[in-house]
């Protein structure tokens, strides 16, 4: 699967990755164009359009991820409505039992995620993912989406590594084409990002994994 001593740096995404992408699914697709029917009086069906419409033109860029573009946009308290449902919060099979291994072998990963730094808050609030890292990557930070080349040449610059020599675990085709580009080395892709949906018939050309059991290095197996 993989070879630990070939690895120095361990990069983790956070959703649809460590967590389950099924709260964020259900937030966007479901429960935002319900609240925005509600708020503008108008019906849930012409709700879903406007906003998937919306959603889809500003797919893969930071305002995709951003939480003041979208209270803007919408005219709705977009991070109130997510701390109403984040019951719904979960770790994905294995995530942190691999954290954990990671941890009793000496490594530190650091998260990279899209996810605005208020998102992030709440998510750790929920779980504790913070935890487990030696540091916590918002591209917001950044002002540029991991889809992006600035990102990977602006976290180098924050924290040294070698990109041959680091993985990278991320639910994101984009994305982790984006890390390729850069020359990130070890490439991991998510087969079941969702639990609420089938599992993907394919991440070609990444591998993917579905329980993070499988990754774990051999001293913390």
């Amino acid at each position: 699967m993989i070879d630990w001593n070939e690895i120095d740096t361990v990069l983790l995404d956070m959703d649809g990755t460590l967590l389950d992408l099924a709260f964020d699914n259900f937030f966007w697709q479901q429960y935002v164009p319900e609240q925005y029917a509600l708020a503008r009086g108008i019906p849930e069906e012409r709700a879903h359009r406007l906003i998937g419409e919306w959603v889809h033109s500003h797919q893969g860029t930071l305002k995709w991820y951003c939480l003041d573009f979208w209270t803007g946009e919408l005219d709705l308290d977009v991070a109130a409505l997510k701390r109403g449902v984040a019951h719904r919060i979960a770790w994905r099979p294995g995530a942190e039992r691999f954290l954990q291994g990671l941890h009793d072998s000496g490594r530190e990963p650091i998260m990279v995620t899209n996810a605005h730094p208020e998102v992030v808050r709440l998510k750790a609030e929920r779980t504790g993912i913070e935890r487990y890292f030696r540091h916590l990557v918002c591209s917001h930070d950044y002002r540029a989406a991991k889809e992006e080349q600035t990102f990977w040449e602006t976290l180098r610059g924050e924290h040294e590594f070698d990109p041959a020599r680091t993985l990278l675990v991320d639910d994101s085709l984009p994305v982790l084409a984006s890390a390729r580009h850069y020359g990130i080395g070890h490439l991991w892709s998510i087969l079941h990002p969702d639990s609420s949906l089938p599992p993907r018939e394919h991440t070609r050309p990444f591998p993917a994994i579905d329980r993070f059991e499988t990754l774990l290095p051999d001293e913390a197996s």
